[in-house]
């Protein structure tokens, strides 16, 4: 893991004292969707955005492995977790790697296993089987019909239409390999056993992670859930389609723990 081209990305906006978030991309694997939230955060805590490697070879210890690493070379040695979607699948082996300082772990559109592991595994066929140029093509679909749910919003669209401009053809195959990752992962020992707080956050419209699934589950499993709340009008990507009221919320569970 020290080939340059395997190398977590780290970049840091804030004060060293003020509360630490450190976040955890969903499958895109980079910073492009957390603008507006970035902005939300700014002045309240030092918000530490990371970007995934394009490997195709790493497991998710790797990937833990490889956060910590640049995490450190950073001078960060603690903080609070914000898993978004896939990124959920990380802060698990991060909080019981017990290498770092976790304050907290915030899902958000995040899981302990997948509540609907078919829908994964149907999702890495499609993606590992599409070219880019038609991927490329249903991106800007979306893009389109975000310019009008989103008329109002203009960090959401922008955080958009750069996603959509940055996606490659290592993207879609490093995407189809994080897919299989979380088909096969079952973290559920490792919630079980968790001593640190987490509180859970979500869109009403997911289709991806069908959220009352995952409140249920963690109800049911994991000792450590403090709270678990779902945003009206937002979707999987909740911290950037509700990015106010994200930011609000989680700065509330940071300063109350």
């Amino acid at each position: 893991m020290n080939d340059r081209e395997d190398r977590v990305e780290v970049r840091v906006h804030g004060a060293a004292s003020l509360p630490t978030l450190i976040y955890l991309p969903g499958l895109h694997g980079d910073w492009t969707l957390i603008g507006g939230f970035r902005k939300a955060v700014a002045g309240q805590a030092r918000f530490v955005e990371l970007t995934y490697p394009r490997t195709l070879t790493w497991s998710l210890e790797d990937y833990a492995a490889g956060i910590e690493e640049a995490l450190r070379e950073n001078g960060i040695t603690k903080g609070w977790l914000i898993g978004e979607s896939y990124g959920s699948q990380l802060a698990w082996p991060l909080a019981s790697r017990k290498r770092m300082r976790i304050q907290g772990i915030v899902l958000a559109g995040g899981f302990a296993s997948h509540p609907t592991r078919w829908f994964v595994r149907a999702g890495a066929y499609v993606c590992g089987g599409l070219p880019l140029s038609l991927l490329t093509r249903v991106l800007f679909g979306y893009s389109r019909v975000a310019r009008f749910r989103f008329l109002n919003n203009p960090e959401t669209l922008k955080a958009i239409h750069e996603f959509v401009a940055r996606r490659t053809e290592l993207d879609r195959q490093a995407a189809k390999h994080r897919l299989n990752l979380i088909a096969a992962n079952d973290p559920g020992e490792l919630v079980r056993e968790l001593d640190v707080p987490v509180f859970g956050l979500a869109g009403m419209f997911d289709p991806i992670v069908p959220w009352f699934f995952v409140r249920r589950w963690l109800q049911r499993h994991c000792a450590s859930l403090r709270e678990y709340r779902v945003i009206p009008r937002a979707d999987h990507n909740v911290l950037s389609t509700a990015y106010k009221e994200s930011a609000k919320q989680i700065l509330s569970w940071v300063s109350g723990v």
